[in-house]
């Protein structure tokens, strides 16, 4: 099954959506879950139902890789 960008992220079959530990527990998280096809959906906690984004392997790899380097530090204040 081919899972698209503004998929209803409820209505994508046998994943487990996952969220940071560092999360403070107030509703405003982000979760992805793993795709069968090795891709990543990710989704806006506060709206489970909502859509999803749906990124390659590679693409989570080099986002990750900048989150890790600070590349993306300024847009936290």
């Amino acid at each position: 099954m081919q899972i698209d960008n503004g998929v209803v992220a409820g209505a994508i079959p046998g994943v487990v959506w996952v969220k940071s530990s560092a999360s403070v527990g107030n509703g405003n998280c982000v979760e992805v879950a793993a795709l069968a096809g090795g891709g990543v959906a990710m989704r806006n906690s506060r709206f489970p139902d909502g859509p999803a984004l749906v990124f390659t392997a590679a693409e989570i790899e080099a986002f990750l890789r900048g989150a890790k380097d600070a590349e993306f530090d300024h847009l936290t204040g």
